[in-house]
């Protein structure tokens, strides 16, 4: 099984809790201070809220964080990052990373306009909401990505030799920045 993933930033967790609670008819799989997350049913969604008032604007300014598709097993995560980095999309892998208050595997990539997608699987609930981990990005044809906060050129041929380990710039909710997302880029 798989579904999706929305991840929203919110003012409020409390009401949106309330509002999410009322609208699929479920409760909160897991609630920590600024966070929870619903695993719907029908449709089949994990609804993520993090509170964040500083991101969200009014009405759908701001409120979308990140997006995903779940699935059940680290070997599926590695399907997808074979199938995304085949079809010539620029990947980031993490491997055990913990975010969400869960520990995952994980692959990103970002669509044109740098929405951030990650294909992921919970291997064991954490503690704490983000940790900073080694991550291996896989560059696919020409143009940026992000490398210790900075934005570089990908060179074509770099990302036939495979992939490279390297800290990348996160969110503080542990989501990778688009290189695209840096203004002063390439």
């Amino acid at each position: 099984m798989s579904r999706v993933q929305l991840a929203l930033n919110v003012r409020d967790v409390d009401a949106a809790v309330d509002f999410y609670r009322k609208l699929f008819g479920v409760e909160p799989a897991k609630r920590r201070p600024g966070y929870a997350n619903f695993a719907i049913a029908v449709p089949p969604l994990k609804l993520v809220l993090i509170e964040d008032p500083d991101a969200r604007g009014a009405g759908v300014a701001g409120a979308l964080n990140h997006l995903g598709v779940e699935v059940e097993t680290s070997a599926e995560v590695g399907a997808a990052t074979q199938r995304l980095t085949g079809q010539g999309l620029a990947t980031l892998t993490q491997d055990a990373t913990s975010c969400c208050y869960a520990v995952q595997d994980k692959v990103w990539v970002h669509d044109p306009d740098g929405a951030p997608w990650e294909v992921y699987t919970v291997l064991a609930d954490a503690p704490h909401a983000t940790t900073t981990t080694t991550t291996t990005t896989t560059a696919a044809g020409s143009g940026c990505t992000t490398v210790d906060g900075q934005c570089v050129p990908v060179d074509a041929t770099a990302a036939t030799a495979g992939a490279v380990a390297r800290e990348v710039e996160l969110t503080t909710h542990g989501v990778p920045v688009a290189a695209s997302a840096v203004r002063s880029c390439c």
